[in-house]
């Protein structure tokens, strides 16, 4: 009996034994394979940790290689309040090196979340500070800090790059996937009480450097157009403030200055309103600045010559039932003193007789209504209602820049066409981009989007805008031994109260080029709705001249002796305030903006000798392995109409080199791959 019951215990023992065996094997087996890759990750996290190597961010230059925006190494400090045994303690050491409130931080680390950020690009004092902490649960990850070396010095152009290193507003938004590179990844060993060991990480993927970008905008000019944008901002009380100035012959912006502004170091303190680059999102009524274009449809159509006589009406003229007046009665005006004076009536009647299907072909064609792909974010096309959509009034109204809203740079590449012999450029920020070690890996040559005027009439044109400025509205524009032409523009905007144009100053413009006979440069400043101004003549045309003055001289460009060419008597001397408001500002009455109007404009007779003879037999030069940038340059002063086919540099040219060039000489351009 004693023997069997022995022998029974020694089984359920052995079967005891056996079933815990197996039990441990299952156990084993189960976490050895089923579960090794979940247990080996946890295990990794325990002694070593996985952290991301955020790439460099690559600079942005300008034209002349001078630093824009560049990224320095810096830490960021985040938490895994899990592992944070006591909160408020930690807190209460990191207030002072993180200058918080104590409340704040104790409330982040006694968080439930696994992962929690706690600053975002520290010091290296402060990053010292914590490491010397040697708090669990507190780490450091290497980041990079974007720096603005000249603050708010092209804010608007640049933008700005958020906490996790993407670009937000501007060249860093446009451009975010090249400057941006690719993260990488490494390892950083723990000891048992998850302190980091003072090891080197163990880099698993290395991050790839973003690539630079270097820009058309020239610091110096940069900084001369914000310098007296700034002071006229401030000295009128303005809402906001533009200055563009661009290069006519290749459409490369030189400078874009926006007010108000702000400093993209410290973008977070300023508003969405300072942010906003209104050079190309804000549309706006031009007002007297359109007649450039208006002058150049008339002009190519062969409807007007500068000295045919329009009748100015008196004062007033009624289309569609609304009378529009002038600030003064004018009677008969040649063409060319319609522009030096801004005559709405006159403006209107050869807006009438060219009627509403060539004048919008020539709006379109000078590239209102369209984007211009300049490369800057939030581009807006402006507003260009079709023509079955006008009214008995529009014909007229558009006449004057009215019932169309364009953007700044849409205005400053259109007159850029005058200047450069009616040939529209694309406007271009971006000049080149950069690899890692600031080598060009792919540049952008200038161009061209049409030929909307013959040069002809862009010559014919230029002569009666620098008339303009000699002797009529731009006298505050005019730039002592230099010859400038240019228009200035005072619109009125609707008062969505009374659905009216308001009396009140709206936008004061002036746009023009300088020197006439071979411009250096086109430049817009527009001032919205001034408080101490009234006319873009006395707010606008002065900063012009500022701005102008100094950019010559930067470029070296010389002064020069020739005197401008007169088509009419100038008129009798008056006093400052009485030429100011030679404005083109218009009095209204009856309805707002309507339709269109089959009345015709008077011109009378044509005076000869027009245009004004050129020099004499200027020779084609050898553009052979030219850019396209180079080839335009030296053809600009030249005056001849180009077409362009191909990309990359010039192979063939028609006409030859020393060939002599004519007043309808168009040069053909064969390009091809270097």
């Amino acid at each position: 009996m004693r023997e069997s019951g022995l022998r029974a215990r020694t089984l359920i023992l052995a079967a005891l034994f056996a079933c815990a065996f197996t039990g441990l094997v299952g156990r084993l087996a189960y976490l050895q394979v089923l579960r090794h890759a979940e247990l080996a990750a946890t295990a990794e996290r325990q002694y070593a940790k996985t952290v991301t190597i955020r790439p460099r961010r690559g600079p942005i230059l300008d034209r002349n290689g001078h630093t824009l925006a560049a990224s320095t190494p810096a830490e960021s400090l985040h938490a895994q309040p899990r592992r944070i045994v006591n909160p408020a303690g930690v807190a209460h050491r990191l207030a002072p090196i993180l200058a918080e409130r104590e409340a704040d931080i104790r409330r982040h680390l006694a968080s439930d979340r696994s992962f929690v950020w706690l600053r975002r690009r520290l010091s290296p004092s402060a990053a010292d500070a914590v490491r010397a902490l040697g708090e669990p649960g507190l780490d450091l990850a290497p980041e990079t800090v974007r720096f603005y070396p000249n603050r708010e010095l092209a804010a608007h152009v640049l933008g700005f790059d958020g906490v996790d290193g993407s670009g937000l507003e501007g060249i860093e938004r446009v451009w975010d996937a090249h400057l941006g590179g690719a993260s990488g990844k490494a390892l950083v060993e723990r000891d048992a009480l998850g302190r980091d060991v003072t090891t080197t990480p163990v880099v698993i993927k290395a991050p790839t450097p973003g690539a630079g970008v270097s820009l058309t905008i020239d610091t110096t000019v940069q900084y001369l157009a914000e310098r007296e944008l700034d002071a006229a901002y401030r000295r009128t009380g303005a809402r906001a403030a533009i200055a563009i100035i661009m290069d006519p012959r290749t459409g490369e912006l030189l400078g874009l200055a926006v007010r108000p502004t702000f400093n993209p170091n410290t973008f977070a303190l300023a508003t969405a309103r300072e942010w906003r680059d209104r050079a190309v999102t804000d549309p706006f009524e031009p007002g007297s600045t359109f007649k450039v274009v208006l002058a150049a449809a008339a002009l190519e159509e062969g409807l007007v010559k500068p000295t045919d006589l329009v009748f100015g009406g008196n004062g007033s003229i009624t289309v569609a039932d609304t009378t529009i007046r002038d600030w003064k009665r004018y009677g008969w005006l040649t063409f060319g003193q319609v522009l030096e004076r801004s005559s709405n009536v006159g403006a209107i009647r050869v807006g009438l007789g060219l009627g509403r299907d060539r004048y919008y072909r020539y709006i379109s064609d000078f590239g209102f209504g369209t984007a211009t792909g300049v490369g800057l974010p939030g581009e807006s096309r402006g507003v260009v209602r079709d023509p079955r959509r006008w009214s008995g009034l529009s014909l007229a109204t558009l006449s004057i820049g009215q019932e169309i809203s364009v953007t700044a740079i849409q205005l400053a590449a259109a007159v850029a066409a005058v200047a450069n012999g009616g040939r529209l450029m694309q406007p271009q920020i971006v000049r080149a981009v950069l690899d890692a070690e600031g080598h060009e890996l792919r540049g952008f040559e200038p161009h061209p989007v049409r030929q909307v005027i013959s040069p002809d009439t862009a010559r014919t044109l230029t002569r009666l805008l620098v008339n303009v400025v000699e002797r009529g509205t731009g006298h505050l524009a005019a730039i002592p031994g230099y010859e400038v032409a240019g228009k200035t523009g005072t619109a009125q905007k609707l008062d969505p109260a009374t659905g009216r144009y308001s009396h009140t100053p709206g936008v004061l413009s002036f746009v023009g080029f300088a020197p006439a006979d071979d411009p250096r440069f086109v430049m817009l400043v527009l001032l919205d709705e001034p408080v101490n101004e009234q006319w873009g003549s006395e707010a606008a045309a002065p900063v012009f001249a500022a701005i102008g003055r100094e950019v010559l001289r930067y470029l070296g460009v010389p002064p020069g002796n020739t005197p401008p060419v007169q088509l009419v008597a100038a008129p009798a001397p008056r006093a400052r305030a009485e030429r100011a408001r030679q404005e083109e500002r218009p009095a209204r009455d009856g309805a707002p903006p309507g339709g269109e109007s089959t009345a015709s404009g008077g011109s009378g007779e044509s005076g000869a000798g027009w245009p004004p003879a050129g020099a004499a037999g200027p020779s084609m030069p050898d553009l052979a392995g030219k850019t396209l940038r180079q080839a335009l340059t030296l053809l600009a002063t030249r005056q001849v109409e180009v077409q362009i086919r191909g990309r990359g540099v010039v192979v063939g040219q028609v006409p030859a080199a020393g060939a002599t060039l004519g007043s309808s000489t168009v040069a053909r351009l064969e390009l091809a791959p270097r």
